[in-house]
């Protein structure tokens, strides 16, 4: 393989500009090319076998309930053995592969993506109900995710460059990073393109082998991801695709002893449960395994009365209701100095009732919730909200053949509220008034997440007391909490959001490697 963007400097995948009627008609016309291919069946992965299975999950579009987006096939513990044996083989070689050699099947894939770009964020659209803007965006991040871990395996693999070391006279020293082993990535629905296929890449270009099971929400995108990956020629057994239940397949490779790692990306409960049963030492196993858990969040727009009210206003919307509030990231919560809270409060009704909600291949503002598990749990912190605040936007369900909910507001909220304390994952803001800027970070503070958060404020002194002390991975200083750019803003949060591994920093693929120094005598 020859790669021509590995001494390039790595720069961020642009977002597509849809007013342009170029890109427009792009966009629409790879929506029409992927629809004529919904309904089709994916296999299961394991090793260089495609094996179709009678069971089979079954991916319908969020927004149009009747429309199959494909089916695939289902892994069971039997299948989950076979493809841990296939890693395992398969690791053996691959650890032995040159650094920069893995990386340039990532340079490669990206390169394959960037080309379909339109179709994948097509896919995403169906699958999981983004719009546009929302769609291309994942694909951007996906793109980024592997253009930025191959260039960092690449620069791990040169000696002493993350950790340089003392030189001692009549000795030579080194620092290298060394695969673990064989790796479970968990994936989720809500970036089923970019933190599946980041999760997956930075695994197998650090040199492990990896099981992927995605979310069974989004299995589609995943196997299309498969299959680009195969394009590029890694070899079979690096990546074994096995959708399947979360406790027959999900759970029996968390605690097999040969499993080296698992990076999980979902909810609070799911990650707590794989950090309880990776952290038993199982017979065997001659290792502790690895937890990279991304966990949710409790986010928060906090303002004081220097702020810009119209763009504050503007950032709680968008942090709220981007991808109807189906982000880990997103600010479900806003912390607003009494003395500018009703002008806040007016703002952002009017914003959010500016909103549509419909169809996402027709690109309204926003699309449906991901499945009716998601629906009737929005909707009944909904009438939550109604007992525990004032409904000034929003309330109901949208109409549509699909989980469709109205963006919805409350104010008065009281900030030890259930819908100020528990993540929604929905179309859902609570407003909450404060007497000043200190009890605002006091109150943003207390939760048992710590993803991201906003300030707004014009003061200096208490932008860098909010720096200080606003307790998250990500802090976003007047702007909205949601968005996080690979090589930007390397994103991971504290406490119940996880295990503040920052994806898409210069210290990431450490998770997945363990340093090796040597030392040597010089004669």
């Amino acid at each position: 393989m020859t790669v021509s963007t590995k001494n390039s400097v790595f720069k961020n995948e642009p977002f597509t500009d849809f007013l342009l009627e170029e890109n427009k008609q792009a966009m629409q016309a790879a929506l029409v090319k992927v629809k004529k291919e919904l309904g089709q069946t994916y296999p299961l992965t394991i090793g260089k076998d495609k094996i179709s299975t009678e069971e089979v999950i079954v991916s319908t579009n969020p927004g149009k309930v009747d429309e199959v987006i494909g089916r695939v096939s289902r892994g069971t513990k039997a299948y989950a053995e076979q493809a841990m044996q296939e890693a395992l083989a398969a690791f053996q070689l691959w650890k032995n592969v040159p650094p920069a050699e893995r990386a340039d099947y990532l340079f490669k894939a990206a390169e394959l993506m960037r080309e379909r770009k339109y179709e994948f964020s097509a896919m995403l659209v169906y699958e999981v109900g983004k719009n546009w803007a929302e769609a291309d965006a994942d694909t951007a991040e996906a793109i980024d995710f592997m253009e930025f871990y191959a260039r960092e395996m690449i620069r791990l693999s040169e000696t002493n460059q993350h950790q340089p070391l003392t030189p001692v006279e009549g000795e030579t020293t080194e620092m290298t990073y060394i695969p673990l082993g064989v790796g479970v990535v968990i994936s989720p629905f809500n970036f089923p393109l970019a933190i599946m296929a980041g999760t997956t890449v930075a695994g197998i270009v650090s040199g492990n082998a990896v099981i992927l099971k995605p979310a069974d929400s989004a299995p589609v995108i995943a196997a299309k991801f498969v299959q680009l990956m195969e394009e590029v020629g890694l070899p079979s057994g690096v990546l074994n695709f096995i959708p399947g239940d979360g406790i027959e397949v999900g759970e029996y490779l968390v605690e097999h002893p040969q499993t080296r790692f698992i990076s999980f990306t979902g909810s609070r409960e799911v990650g707590c449960r794989i950090y309880e049963r990776a952290s038993k030492v199982q017979s065997g196993q001659i290792w502790l395994k690895r937890v990279i858990a991304e966990m949710g969040g409790k986010d928060g727009v906090v303002v004081d009365e220097t702020a810009d009210l119209d763009a504050a206003a503007q950032a709680i919307v968008a942090s709220a209701f981007g991808f109807q509030g189906q982000k880990c990231s997103a600010g479900s919560r806003a912390i607003v100095v009494e003395s500018v809270y009703e002008e806040i409060a007016q703002k952002v009704t009017a914003l959010t009732k500016e909103l549509t909600v419909g169809l996402p291949e027709d690109n309204p503002s926003m699309g449906p919730v991901i499945d009716q598990k998601a629906y009737e749990k929005v909707l009944a912190y909904i009438e939550i909200g109604k007992e525990e605040g004032k409904l000034i936007a929003g309330g109901a369900k949208a109409p549509g053949n699909g989980y469709y909910i109205e963006p919805t507001v409350f104010k008065d909220v009281d900030s030890k509220a259930r819908i100020m304390q528990e993540e929604i994952f929905g179309p859902v803001l609570a407003l909450t008034k404060v007497a000043n800027w200190e009890e605002a970070i006091e109150i943003y503070n207390e939760t048992d997440y710590g993803l991201t958060g906003a300030f707004f404020s014009e003061n200096e002194e208490r932008i860098q007391r909010a720096l200080a002390t606003m307790h998250c991975g990500n802090l976003y200083i007047n702007k909205k909490c949601t968005g996080a750019l690979v090589g930007v803003h390397p994103f991971g949060g504290f406490n119940m959001s996880g295990t503040d591994s920052k994806a898409g920093g210069d210290d990431y693929l450490l998770l997945f490697t363990q340093g090796k120094m040597t030392a040597r005598k010089q004669k």
